[in-house]
């Protein structure tokens, strides 16, 4: 694992850059066709031209075109959904469940954010022990009342304070095991849930370094739509550890 610090600068680095969560300004839920984007059009932008430009949505992909220019695809990203640059914007065509929707970035916008973390907590870096099962389909809430198909695979058990707790990643990003999990310390952490990703696997441990806890894409931004944390997830005791609530 990198140090912690690095850990943290990048964590901010990917929160004030072009793509990440603070300059998201718009989710706008779309259906296959053409669609006309602007200030003043039915796919309506809270800022920007009366007409940015017409967009195609197709089963296969997306495209868009300026007014009187050629259409230009949706580029895909690593573990993230395909994105095209049309100035000053960065868009998204952003799917859950097979349902489409349209995110918008201002990338005139420069957010700042000063994150606030617990005091690091050796004790809360753990060496836990990492098993795979047969693979069981599962849905997840979201934040916003919808659910979401997902397949688990593999669970994390650790002991503290005399007993077995068991952890379940419900999504995997950058090919680690993300866990989606809450403690008694929400409030004071995002109440909805934190992310912990998974840290130096093998076939039968993992890391979990309750220091790198991060808050969710929705704790700063109303356009993201985020996973809760199954019930096994949902933990009855304190961990003092990771990121606070932002302010």
């Amino acid at each position: 694992m990198i140090p912690l610090s690095d850990h943290r600068a990048a964590r901010l680095a990917a929160l004030t850059a072009p793509d990440g969560w603070l300059n998201l300004v718009a989710r706008i839920d779309l259906v296959p066709g053409r669609h006309q984007v602007g200030a003043a059009q039915d796919v309506q932008l809270p800022s920007g031209p009366d007409l940015l430009g017409t967009l195609d949505l197709t089963a296969t992909g997306a495209s868009f075109a300026r007014p009187g220019e050629a259409p230009l695809p949706f580029q895909p990203v690593p573990d993230a959904f395909p994105q095209l640059r049309v100035d000053p914007f960065l868009l998204e065509i952003h799917t859950v469940d097979g349902i489409p929707a349209l995110r918008v970035r201002d990338l005139t916008l420069q957010p700042t954010i000063a994150l606030r973390y617990f005091p690091e907590a050796p004790d809360w870096t753990i060496r836990a022990k990492w098993e795979r099962f047969a693979p069981q389909a599962a849905e997840i809430t979201m934040k916003d009342g919808s659910t979401a198909a997902v397949t688990l695979t593999h669970r994390a058990t650790f002991q503290h304070q005399g007993r077995t707790v068991t952890l379940t990643p419900t999504h995997w990003k950058a090919a680690k095991p993300m866990f989606v999990f809450r403690d008694a310390t929400a409030g004071e952490t995002y109440p909805a849930a934190r992310f912990l990703f998974g840290e130096d696997v093998t076939e039968t441990e993992i890391t979990l370094d309750f220091n790198r806890a991060v808050n969710p894409p929705c704790a700063f931004t109303d356009f993201a739509i985020c996973p809760l944390p199954p019930p096994g997830n949902v933990l009855p005791f304190r961990i003092e550890a990771g990121e606070l609530a932002p302010t």
